[in-house]
């Protein structure tokens, strides 16, 4: 036995350098990088302007061990150890942790995720933009009263400017989420309703975004098919549209464009796309592929291919930030997702390194001071990072079980796998040995544990990253929809509309908040009632993390001579509290 281990740990060894994977760690001044950040952190000051813009970004499938491992391969792809990479959005002073449950279901998908995030309300499986009082493929339960607007729709009331990015389809769950409302994900194109015997007069979610809300300037993703008539075959790759009403919704967009009067575009390719002149475009629809816009490792950069993420998100900032009053823009790296669906953990990384890349780009063409920038995942999957594998081991590559937790079948394994999906090879004895296996190719399957077509989401609580206006009140473990309400309140849009005047905003009274409750926060009675969908909990979550975050607390001891400025300049306050001045107004 000990000899067939050895043999097999030098078989691993030669044949993919596994021995090569140990490196000596880089000295670190391990105090100065605690002490750094801690004095970063005394002198974080609130925003609490007027966020006249708002940025949501999501990365589909994003959840904490791929946040992890996309800063390790970043750090990896740099030259580094890796571990001590961040992403640029993990620069953000403000984290939470989202609880990505949906109304029924313990484990979510998209639709109610991102319904979640942009809505402030938690709804049901595969359902878009309606509360909880419709399930899925219920046509008939599609009425006004079910249905419930979007952070989009609000900046639109308000006279403010709107736009979509996406690298899936535009009319995928995510993105369909902040203009559509649809009883079912799926039901993108009309034909779809017609081949599911769907009774009712529900509308697919490509007409609803041409038809019902052509105010949206900015729409950027995949999936031309769903615009186009079976009638038509696609200019690139000659599949056929899929639409049987017989409507061409790029040209009826273009109509509808043309009679509000604005500039605008259709464009199809890298080429179209950069000839978009910002100053003198109003409207933009770029439908780049038949379905989903390529992976970033796959991306044709050439004329007749597609933009990149950072890309579309520049060009979207600005010809939206043309607009005085403001804009909103949801901007989804949706392929993430799809990589962890296939198993394909590289892709996922490489498409979150994308999504950080556009990221980037907002903030350098935003002001912090109005701009309130949030990063998160929708949802998480079952991927995971293990087999104690040395500092600076290759993510992509072996871990070095054999060393320390041996397999029981004594065969190598990826530090990176998945719980279920497509990588479980059930059609050989026992596990597959993948000694002679490249695991850092673009299209290397992980293994998986349970054999599943497409992998599963996971349910553990996603990562939320914020910057700007009223940032500080992403804190804490949350529920999913409470980052809508975060939206709304620092916007002053929606149920929020009236809480506008922050000249004084330390001495806003619960009422405000729960102006439709008869509600003291003293008693901790839960009512129920009016505010957007009965949401109560999220409603004390905003209250309780609003007014906390206006009276800190001077707990420090003067222990430590580097940081006493920073803690008088805390404790010069009457009482001992940190009273915060706003420079935003009503405008």
């Amino acid at each position: 036995m000990a000899y067939r281990t050895l043999t097999s740990f030098l078989l691993v060894c030669f044949s993919y350098s596994l021995c090569q994977g140990r490196i000596d760690p880089p000295d670190t001044d391990w105090d100065k990088v605690a002490t750094d950040s801690l004095h970063k952190a005394l002198k974080l000051k609130y925003n609490t302007n007027l966020a006249k813009n708002i940025i949501l970004f999501i990365g589909d499938g994003m959840g904490v061990s791929t946040v992890t491992a996309a800063r390790i391969y970043k750090g990896q792809k740099q030259g580094h150890p890796g571990e001590e990479t961040i992403l640029k959005f993990e620069e953000f002073p403000n984290v939470a942790l989202s609880k990505t449950y949906g109304n029924d279901r313990q484990v979510p998908d998209s639709a109610q995720t991102a319904t979640a995030l942009m809505s402030g309300y938690k709804t049901n499986f595969y359902i878009v933009g309606y509360n909880d009082k419709v399930t899925e493929g219920n046509c008939p339960a599609e009425t006004e009263e079910n249905k419930i607007k979007s952070i989009l729709h609000h900046f639109n009331d308000a006279g403010r400017s709107t736009g979509v990015v996406t690298t899936a389809r535009l009319t995928h769950a995510t993105p369909a989420s902040s203009y559509a409302h649809s009883a079912n994900r799926d039901w993108e194109y009309d034909a779809i309703l017609k081949e599911t015997n769907v009774t009712g007069n529900c509308k697919d979610i490509a007409y609803q975004l041409v038809y019902e809300n052509p105010y949206i300037q900015v729409a950027m993703g995949g999936g031309r098919t769903r615009f186009l008539p079976n009638t038509t075959s696609d200019t690139e790759d000659g599949s056929k549209g899929k639409r049987t009403d017989g409507l061409d919704l790029v040209s009826e967009w273009q109509r509808k464009q043309n009679e509000k009067g604005r500039r605008n575009h259709y464009v199809t390719n890298k080429l179209e796309f950069e000839r978009i002149d910002p100053a003198t475009t109003d409207s933009v629809l770029g439908l780049f592929e038949s379905s989903h816009m390529q992976y970033e490792v796959d991306r044709n950069k050439a004329n007749d291919g597609e933009p990149s993420l950072e890309e579309m998100t520049e060009k979207a900032i600005q010809i939206l930030k043309k607009n005085t009053k403001g804009f909103f823009l949801l901007v989804e790296g949706g392929r993430i997702d799809h990589g962890h669906h296939d198993n394909t953990a590289k892709r996922a990384l490489e498409e979150v390194l994308t999504l950080e890349n556009a990221v980037r780009k907002a903030i350098e063409l935003t002001n912090q001071e109005e701009t309130l920038i949030v990063v998160t995942g929708d949802h998480s999957h079952v991927f995971s990072i293990g087999g104690y594998p040395y500092r600076g081991n290759n993510i992509l590559g072996l871990a070095n079980p054999l060393l320390y937790e041996p397999s029981l079948d004594k065969l190598p394994y990826t530090t990176l796998s998945y719980g279920n999906g497509p990588g479980m090879n059930y059609t050989i004895v026992g596990r597959e040995n993948i000694t002679r296996i490249d695991t850092t190719s673009d299209n290397y399957v992980q293994q998986s544990a349970v054999p599943v077509a497409s992998e599963s989401h996971g349910g553990e609580d996603v990562p939320i990253f914020a910057t700007g206006p009223m940032s500080h009140l992403i804190h804490g473990v949350q529920e999913q929809h409470y980052v809508g309400h975060v939206m709304q309140f620092a916007a002053c849009v929606g149920k929020y509309s009236n809480n506008c005047d922050r000249k004084n905003i330390s001495s806003l009274h619960a009422s405000v908040l729960y102006s439709d409750h008869t509600f003291s926060a003293i008693s901790g009675i839960q009512t129920t009632g009016g505010m957007i969908g009965g949401s109560f909990k999220a409603n004390f979550q905003l209250a309780f993390s609003f007014f906390s975050h206006f009276t800190v607390q001077n707990q420090f001891e003067a222990s430590d001579a580097h940081f006493n400025d920073e803690r008088s300049k805390l404790s010069s306050k009457q009482d001992g509290s940190m009273q915060i001045e706003s420079k935003c107004c009503n405008e």
